[in-house]
């Protein structure tokens, strides 16, 4: 005899297909982003879409080795992978400051590092952009690089501030009965402890320091031209090559995809820590 359904288990069951509705919601951008790019422009531009289709790689090929997309890619993991590694080397030591020690202006301090993520890019896109073209830094990494990391130091800041404060202060005393200094406490004992948030931060700071757009559109207009902008060159006018800019955006994005993947370990723990008390 057939068990009859219980109440649970058809909450269950509603529970995951409401979770695979919201993966399909999710992925399908990412579906058609992809598919897209291995469509000729005429079979993109048919209405209905086309579902069933011969895929191409002639848009790959246009953009990669035609309009030189791979160089943009390289400069965009220069600019990343560097602004991304001054921003935790540079934020990590300062969390640990304010988090462990008390010292006259630190609230000030911290205040002034939140804000810095309220100011909207579009009101320094004008100053940078004079500032970089008098000191001769436009179109180099470097302007990208310094300008990025104004954004980036405040959220590995701010991250990594919570994940020391949540760690022991217990452990830094009985350190310190041991002889340890204060450098070998941050890097031995309170550091390990806090790379789920330091990880967290580093991901957030690449996947900016990646997708950026405007900075790099104005400071960087030819030699360090990033992904983003050059993706944004291929419209002209009415003519929108939509396979040739899928192509791009999917090149785009699985760098982000494989860092992410490589840290997705402390990611989940950086992003549940706190959670629950």
């Amino acid at each position: 005899m057939a068990r009859p359904v219980s109440y649970q288990d058809r909450n269950r069951w509603g529970e995951l297909i409401v979770l695979v509705l919201i993966c399909l919601f999710c992925i399908f951008p990412f579906y058609w982003m992809v598919t897209t790019s291995l469509k000729t422009q005429v079979v993109a531009l048919q209405d209905p879409p086309v579902w069933l289709f011969t895929p191409t790689l002639q848009n790959y090929i246009h953009v990669l080795f035609e309009e030189k997309v791979g160089v943009s890619l390289i400069n965009s993991l220069i600019v990343a992978v560097c602004t991304t590694g001054l921003a935790v080397g540079l934020g990590c030591p300062a969390a640990y400051a304010l988090a462990r020690f008390e010292f006259r202006g630190k609230t000030d301090l911290w205040f002034w590092f939140i804000t810095n993520r309220f100011v909207s890019p579009v009101v320094l896109a004008f100053p940078v952009f004079i500032i970089a073209r008098e000191i001769g830094l436009r179109d180099t990494h470097l302007a990208l690089i310094l300008m990025y990391l104004t954004f980036t130091l405040p959220i590995v800041i701010w991250i990594c501030t919570d994940q020391f404060r949540a760690i022991p202060y217990d452990l830094d005393e009985a350190a310190l009965l041991e002889g340890a200094s204060q450098w070998r406490i941050f890097r031995s004992i309170c550091l390990p402890l806090a790379m789920p948030g330091v990880a967290v931060s580093a991901i957030l700071s690449f996947i900016f320091s990646w997708n950026e757009l405007l900075f790099a559109y104005i400071l960087a207009p030819r030699d360090a031209k990033t992904a983003p902008a050059m993706a944004v060159t291929f419209m002209e006018g009415y003519d929108v090559p939509y396979g040739n800019i899928m192509a791009t955006s999917t090149l785009i994005v699985i760098p982000v995809l494989i860092f992410a993947l490589l840290a997705s370990k402390h990611l989940v723990r950086g992003l549940t820590m706190g959670a629950v008390k």
